[in-house]
């Protein structure tokens, strides 16, 4: 393996009003950390059988979605993976950590196994991608354990999405948010959510929001903090994702490779800190929720959306964990949505963007 030894230091944030935002850096430098990693059958033989207490001396600290994550492991491998996943998030949330153990071993070398299968009973959830590539996440407690082979690490793309943003978002989630398939921006203060099945256009009209002056929270997955006051919804406001038959609507596009995600879908890929001009946060405070209906013609309006019919589309992405943790999750859809909802029928951005932007001044 890379011999790549780490350190952590301190690094000051960027203030956010909720909590210390001091946060910590993964420092990477040279040295052997060769012996860290072990064949399976060398941990079968051990007096430790099953790695109970394997050693995972490797650690350091991070804060998706504002949230800390602790991780520990004993390949460094996996810590730069997690640094390129959350190195731009800082600590905005005071609430305890959630923890996450990967344990690296020496497997057959062969090819990245595919993508792995998620399982769950009551609290347990489990992602199975082979016999040396798996973890189980606890979200009663908020941590996980998690199995890797060497030659799986080696993909790094592969090891993020299927294992470091499953494992951690899970827990997440479990314990302080709720899911919501959505878009979301905000406008001179005011943040909508932009609902709707997948093609309704939530990236597309996201993203021509953020091209007049809106500030971009997330193109497609964003989550609603439980037990707070205000909808307080965050997300990741640092990638874009289109289909291909976006360069219609946006002819910039067209000189960005569509190239495949690590979940198999093709797609344009932006990161916006190379946009200077779009304006960027992480969190939102939701005033309105906008359920997208795409049409052939037409000018943009809007209309009332019935809240029982909201309700249903919200609480499709509601299915791990035991009853109270998904009955939480459904009490605070619930708060969401005495917000007002609304339907937004339009068959053009500009006019469906000017349609909302009307909305926000008039301040319903």
């Amino acid at each position: 393996m890379p011999a790549l030894p780490l350190r952590l230091e301190p690094r000051e944030g960027k203030k956010h009003g909720m909590a210390d935002s001091t946060a910590e850096r993964l420092v990477i430098g040279t040295g052997d950390f060769s012996e860290l990693a072990c064949s399976a059958a060398t941990l079968g033989a051990r007096p430790d059988p099953i790695g109970c207490d394997f050693n995972l001396p490797l650690k350091a600290v991070f804060h998706p979605l504002g949230f800390t994550v602790e991780i520990s492991t004993n390949c460094p491998e996996v810590l730069a993976a997690a640094e390129e996943n959350w190195k731009s998030v800082e600590r905005v949330f005071c609430a305890p950590p959630v923890q996450l153990r990967i344990a690296v071993i020496e497997g057959p070398a062969t090819d990245c196994p595919p993508p792995p299968i998620c399982r769950g009973q009551r609290n347990l959830v489990m992602f199975v991608a082979s016999p040396y590539d798996f973890a189980v996440c606890d979200l009663t407690t908020g941590f996980a354990s998690c199995w890797l082979s060497a030659s799986t690490v080696e993909n790094s793309a592969y090891v993020r999405y299927h294992f470091l943003d499953a494992t951690v978002l899970l827990l997440i989630e479990a314990l302080y948010l709720t899911p919501i398939h959505a878009a979301c921006v905000a406008f001179q203060g005011r943040g909508l959510l932009l609902c709707g099945d997948s093609g309704a256009g939530k990236s597309s009209l996201s993203f021509a929001c953020a091209r007049r002056g809106w500030t971009f929270i997330s193109d497609d997955a964003n989550f609603l903090v439980r037990g707070r006051k205000k909808r307080v919804v965050v997300g990741d406001p640092h990638h874009l994702h289109f289909r291909e038959s976006a360069t219609e609507l946006f002819p910039e596009l067209r000189s960005h490779r569509l190239a495949p995600r690590i979940n198999g879908e093709m797609a344009i890929e932006l990161t916006t800190a190379n946009m200077p001009e779009i304006l960027t946060d992480s969190q939102a405070t939701i005033d309105f929720l906008v359920f997208l209906n795409r049409q052939t013609s037409g000018p943009a309006s809007l209309r009332s959306f019935s809240r029982d019919r909201a309700s249903q589309c919200l609480e499709q992405v509601i299915c791990y964990g035991e009853q109270h943790l998904r009955d939480a999750q459904k009490s605070s859809l619930r708060d969401l949505l005495l917000a007002p909802v609304l339907e937004l029928r339009y068959s053009d951005l500009d006019s469906a963007v000017s349609c909302l932007e009307a909305l926000v001044r008039r301040g319903e």
